[in-house]
């Protein structure tokens, strides 16, 4: 195994790691490369630690500067390797290997896990399997499935996976969104008792299945149709299987319940389920709720301080990324799918209404010389530009010209709705992972978010090297040990014997 290369497709091996509580098997989709990555380092001094293995090892990664993923200052020490564990950390020269690598000037950490990923489908292709914008950055294992999206079967999806080969871990999330609309379809109300026990039980088989909790999106549709008590109600199923719960929260600015009715909902689901509650991409977003993150900060200390396990994970950039649709209709014209709100479009009076919101959500995002295409199949050439500028060329208002492109199909869109202030801010949390939000885009394809290829590399510069919001350490910590306790994952996150490398 070649330290920080990708495998060949055919070396996977699925792997079932210890389990809380629980009847079933949880894993990882499946366990292929290395798990440590190595970070160019400055010379300093720090005490070492010893532990002698009795056997010849396959390697030894030697006089490396170790961040160990607790958060722990670095100390200079060796790595030894058998098969596919970390058996020795500490000083291990003379030590019988077959192999060495000398580590000379470099940091060594743990690999990087990312808990929001939209990864998952672009694994699938052969194009993608090999995850090289995930390993160029570090990164060794994803979550996939987040925001309630993604297939409800995830058998076929792991399936999937290892019938090809990926280059990284998987992680799977049973999705909120796609198990309601497999239940409800598009449908505004709140599901039968009947439809209700369907619903638990696909989370169960996903739980069943491997899934390391449930992701919700109640910002999108289906899943804004559903109410707090349906969640934690589905919560709980993933309780019994020890997962977590990771939100998209219902409202990241003041489009329906406000920002901090949305944080609090996570916490109600993590207090009344008992499980982990993760508060997905944290962000105040669109002027209207700059400088929330300071109130968000202290209802999640106050939750915690209280005994409810709540977390959040984060990417660092104040640009989003979701469709023209999500950001600007409100969710009652999207009910029935498509072909509904297409006929609604058509009415007169109701797209009047629907003109009426799209204005109001365009001021939350800050006007539209904020959003950004990135991906339109009916029509590549407004990729990269802004909404503002296709407006003008086609004599229209900006809510007519966004109307007129959400008629014709579904626009991706960048949206630069932060402010830097908050982005420091959460980012300086205990609590607070590292997350991409990113995804495989296909060569040539669209114009994507630069974090699907940077997220973690930019995290490290901007916000350790070059600006101190965090200490290398720390962040490191945010990427690796932190995910690992949070999602529960026994042999993972850490630089110590016993861990997968």
């Amino acid at each position: 195994m070649e330290i920080g290369a990708p495998p060949s497709p055919g070396d996977v091996r699925p792997s079932s790691p210890p389990r809380r509580h629980r009847p079933g098997a949880r894993g990882l989709a499946l366990l292929v490369g290395a798990a440590l990555v190595l970070l160019a380092a400055p010379a300093a001094a720090a005490p070492l630690q010893a532990a002698q293995p009795a056997d010849t090892l396959d390697l030894v990664l030697r006089n490396g500067r170790i961040l160990d993923g607790q958060g722990n200052p670095w100390f200079r020490g060796d790595v030894g390797i058998t098969g596919d564990r970390i058996t020795a950390v500490g000083q291990l020269a003379g030590h019988p290997a077959r192999r060495t690598v000398e580590l000379d000037g470099l940091y060594l950490s743990p690999g990087f896990i990312d808990t929001h990923s939209h990864a998952g489908e672009g694994l699938s292709t052969s194009a993608g399997s090999t995850a090289q914008p995930l390993l160029a950055q570090g990164i060794t294992t994803v979550f996939v499935n987040p925001d309630g999206g993604g297939p409800s079967d995830l058998g076929a999806q792991r399936n999937r996976y290892t019938s090809q080969g990926i280059g990284v871990n998987v992680a799977q999330l049973v999705p909120h969104g796609s198990i309601r609309g497999a239940v409800l379809g598009m449908a505004d109300r709140a599901p039968t008792p009947a439809e209700m026990d369907r619903m638990r039980a696909l989370v169960r088989t996903g739980m069943e299945g491997g899934a390391w909790g449930m992701s919700s999106g109640p910002f999108y549709a289906p899943g804004s149709f559903s109410d707090t008590r349906e969640l934690v109600e589905l919560a709980k199923v993933v309780a019994e299987f020890g997962g977590a719960y990771q939100s998209h929260i219902r409202d990241e600015s003041d489009y329906t319940v406000g920002l901090m009715a949305a944080v609090e909902e996570v916490v109600t689901v993590a207090e009344e389920a008992g499980i982990p509650g993760v508060v997905t991409h944290v962000k105040a977003l669109g002027p209207p709720v700059w400088g929330y993150s300071l109130p968000i900060v202290r209802r999640i200390e106050a939750a915690r301080a209280a005994g409810v396990e709540v977390y959040a994970d984060q990417y660092p950039y104040i640009a989003s990324a979701t469709g023209l649709g999500a950001a600007l209709l409100p969710r009652w014209a999207e009910a029935g799918g498509r072909d509904s709100l297409n006929a609604r479009l058509d009415d007169a009076e109701t797209r009047a209404r629907i003109r009426e919101a799209v204005v109001e959500n365009l001021a939350r995002r800050g006007g539209a010389d904020r959003i950004q295409f990135r991906r339109f199949e009916q029509d590549a050439a407004i990729e990269g530009r802004m909404l503002a500028d296709v407006a003008a060329q086609r004599q229209l208002s900006a809510p007519d010209a966004a109307l007129e492109l959400l008629r014709a199909g579904s626009p991706s869109i960048v949206s630069f709705n932060m402010d830097e202030r908050d982005v420091r801010l959460l980012m300086a949390q205990a609590w607070t992972m590292t997350a991409s939000d990113g995804d495989l885009p296909e060569w040539g394809a669209g114009v994507p978010h630069p974090r699907s290829y940077g997220t973690f590399a930019r995290k490290l510069r901007t916000y350790v090297v070059e600006q101190e919001v965090l200490g290398l350490e720390a962040a490191i910590r945010t990427m690796t040990g932190l995910p690992a306790s949070v999602y529960r994952m026994p042999d993972r996150g850490l630089i110590r014997p016993g861990m997968v490398a």
